[in-house]
């Protein structure tokens, strides 16, 4: 179970400890670094997925290993689309733990991780998007999808 202490930093506002963003909704994240390709590559098919869960009793959004400039640089439109957190000491990261990136997870309003997918494998991908739609009974994505990338590792956080 994650921590429910360390706080999440949005890029237009103030910190908040994790248990506070937790009240309403489960938090459906993608973690990117900004500093590996592998992160771009799977931005487009992330931002995708994020989309389907737009309208869902959920909280998609992006956790970028980076500050606020170099999240909003490196996430250009999309940042403005999700709730969007920079993590550039990873605190959040850790907290979940998330290992590399790019990574997608579900965190239930308790702090409990309870799927996460670290690289890119449409397969668990796919996994985590059906805890999601289990828990907000919606419909998960196509994974993979025409135009997304070919299965990788993800890179070390």
């Amino acid at each position: 179970m994650a921590t429910l202490d360390f706080e999440l930093t949005p890029l237009d506002g103030d910190s908040r400890p994790l248990r506070e963003w937790l009240t309403t909704f489960p938090l459906v994240p993608v973690v990117l670094d900004p500093y590996t390709h592998e992160s771009a590559w799977i931005l487009d098919t992330a931002h995708r997925v994020l989309t389907t869960y737009t309208d869902a009793d959920c909280r998609p959004c992006w956790i970028v290993t980076a500050s606020a400039d170099a999240a909003k640089q490196f996430l250009g439109p999309y940042a403005d689309e999700f709730l969007t957190f920079a993590d550039p000491y990873g605190a959040a990261v850790k907290g979940f733990g998330i290992e590399s990136a790019p990574a997608f997870a579900l965190v239930r309003q308790d702090g409990n991780v309870v799927a996460k997918a670290e690289g890119w494998d449409p397969e668990t991908w796919r996994g985590v998007a059906t805890a999601i739609d289990a828990m907000t009974q919606w419909i998960r994505p196509q994974l993979p999808a025409e135009g997304d990338p070919a299965p990788f590792s993800g890179t070390a956080l």
